[in-house]
């Protein structure tokens, strides 16, 4: 930083614009590798604008990849395009093939980001013509990461290794320690996806190696992961959760959420597949409230624009409002003259006066009336999720903590409860990852519909986060549950979404229980209620999916602690302290029910198929 510092001063006294331009570069590539990604982005875009204003291509052609890239990571991906190809097209009027080569591995990169692997490819195969013209081992290494990359998302694993052990081969012959640590824990984890977890193990250990000798903590910490998972599938349960539980302490200090997100998912998968259902849902758990919270962080944002825009045009009607006010003031000093030159007209004057007046005062009238209702407009969208319509999770915090209490008041009959269900897309991830996001907004907008068509107009339907949603029943029979669970369960089954010319079929697993809880005669809050059902939410995926467990109610609780229960909901089942119902989702129009007891639970267990697929 402080010889980028020197360079910009040094530009600066001599009136050096290249110089400017390169020392801007440079300390906007420092500041991304200190996480300060926001100043980063506007260095690099200070760059470009000082670069447009010089002669030297090669520089410009520099600086507007770095803007692209810019934007891209900022999530725009049509201004990213937008400057790669002026990239692009610069490099080629400054018969550089180094620029060129540059431009279209950035070009490659943003096409890979956006999916849109034909075009991708196509670029690709003008970058390794180039990069074999340069005679430069560095370049075309760079090219074949590059590759890899473009050939693993768009589902080609074999092409994407044999680029990486090619990029291998060059950066070994160059001794490019820092390419070589990145391109063997990328190889580690191909291995991995394969499930040859010898070989993972190989490339994992020579990752560490080699990112030690460049100081590279994420390489090294990412090479534990693999070396955590590669254990896992071996049968070496502990000796993995070690050495994954030391790459997450790497993300957990660098506060990467997203990238969190996506290695907590990946264990969660691999214990399962192991067998240590506990551990997966421990991820899961720890996954999930991530996504929560970048949910939140998302809503945040949506709701911070729209008050904005509110804000604007408020301003933009009071600024309208002072204008007429002005013209209303013009119009009486007129009136005024004209009722000192011309008597015989002050009856007409001041008709047309109070003419005015009145269309003045409605028009106010009027502002006030849209005033009030954009205000309210507004607390309605505060509640409502923007994608769904739905009730979000902050309105059912607030509706719960103003009606504390009354449940228990409103329901006089032991046959009449208020229930609550908790439901999760299952293998939502896969649909995001095979038919892409619109594809999972799609699903989610049609199981609001779903719910809104197989529960009540006064049952409260909320959007509780990412891929699940919660109902509140404040009125249902006590024994009606099991088949409010199944309507639901069928009715999602029943739905198709088509996509693109694709049907694809939704299933969710639900979790659920009456609604106060009351063990001992006490009444739980609907906090504890609701992690409850969450917990049967998870055995229901943990048991196959495409199910619900709901929660009866408690049995000889005095043996024990409402926490135990609360920790190991599906312990506390086979031990008799909890009753548990379990309904199953339809398959070509069959369903069935099953209530299990204490005395069930075991048998239950196994034939729910314990060691499901990954929760999704």
């Amino acid at each position: 930083m402080q010889l980028a510092e020197e360079l910009i001063a040094y530009a600066r006294l001599n009136k050096n614009d290249v110089a400017l331009a390169k020392g801007m570069l440079c300390k906007a590539y420092i500041t991304f590798a200190l996480n300060e990604r926001r100043a980063s982005h506007l260095l690099a875009f200070e760059a470009e604008r000082i670069a447009n204003r010089t002669d030297d291509l090669p520089v410009r052609v520099q600086a507007t990849i770095s803007a692209g890239q810019s934007w891209a990571e900022e999530g725009n991906f049509p201004f990213a395009l937008a400057k790669l190809q002026a990239a692009v097209d610069l490099a080629r009027q400054s018969s550089s093939p180094t620029s060129l080569a540059a431009a279209l591995n950035a070009l490659t990169l943003l096409y890979t980001q956006m999916r849109e692997y034909d075009k991708g490819f196509e670029v690709l195969d003008e970058l390794l013509a180039v990069s074999s013209t340069l005679a430069s081992p560095g370049r075309m290494a760079q090219a074949k990461n590059t590759e890899y990359g473009l050939a693993l998302d768009a589902q080609q694993p074999q092409r994407g290794q044999r680029a990486l052990l090619a990029a291998l081969a060059l950066e070994r012959q160059l001794d490019a320690r820092g390419m070589v640590a990145v391109t063997l824990v990328n190889l580690s984890d191909s291995y991995l996806k394969e499930g040859d977890y010898a070989r993972a193990l190989r490339y994992a250990n020579e990752a560490i190696t080699a990112g030690r000798l460049v100081n590279n903590e994420q390489v090294e910490a990412t090479a534990r992961l693999n070396i955590g998972q590669a254990l896992i599938g071996q049968g070496r349960l502990q000796e993995g959760k070690q050495s994954v539980a030391t790459g997450l302490a790497y993300y957990e200090r660098t506060a990467n959420q997203p990238d969190m997100q996506a290695v907590l998912l990946e264990y969660g998968t691999a214990l399962e597949k192991a067998g240590d259902l506990r551990g997966a849902v421990t991820a899961y758990h720890r996954e999930r409230d991530i996504s929560n919270q970048l949910f939140e962080k998302q809503r945040q944002k949506a709701v911070y624009e729209l008050q904005e825009k509110y804000e604007a045009e408020k301003k933009q009607r009071q600024i309208e409002l002072l204008s007429r006010e002005n013209q209303l003031k013009s119009t009486e000093i007129d009136n005024r003259r004209l009722q000192q030159r011309v008597w015989w007209l002050l009856a007409l004057v001041l008709a047309m006066a109070s003419v005015i007046v009145g269309l003045l005062y409605r028009k106010v009238r009027h502002a006030n009336v849209q005033l009030k209702v954009k205000n309210q407009e507004l607390k309605r969208q505060s509640s409502r999720d923007p994608l769904t319509a739905l009730y979000n999770r902050r309105h059912f915090q607030e509706f719960m903590r103003s009606h504390a209490g009354k449940p228990q008041q409103a329901y006089g009959g032991a046959d009449v409860v208020g229930a609550l269900f908790l439901l999760d897309v299952d293998h939502f991830k896969h649909i995001n990852d095979r038919y892409g996001h619109a594809a999972g907004d799609l699903v989610l907008t049609t199981i609001a519909e779903t719910l809104h068509d197989v529960l009540r107009e006064t049952d409260m339907i909320v959007r509780w986060g990412g891929e699940e949603f919660l109902a509140f029943l404040p009125a249902v029979a006590r024994d009606g549950l099991d088949d409010i669970a199944r309507r639901i369960l069928n009715g999602m089954a029943a739905q198709d979404v088509h996509y693109q010319g694709q049907a694809i079929k939704v299933h969710v697993s639900v979790g659920f229980a009456p609604y106060p809880l009351a063990p001992l005669g006490r009444p739980l809050t609907w906090e504890r209620s609701v992690n409850l059902i969450d917990m049967a939410l998870y055995l229901a995926k943990a048991h196959g999916r495409n199910r619900a467990y709901g929660l009866r109610g408690f049995q000889q609780v005095e043996r024990t602690t409402l926490e135990a229960v609360e920790q190991d909901l599906e312990r506390a089942w086979r031990d008799g302290f909890v009753d548990l119902s379990v309904v199953l989702g339809g398959t070509d129009g069959l369903d069935s029910t099953s209530t299990a007891t204490a005395a069930h639970g075991s048998q239950a267990g196994a034939s729910g198929g314990v060691a499901a697929a990954a929760v999704s």
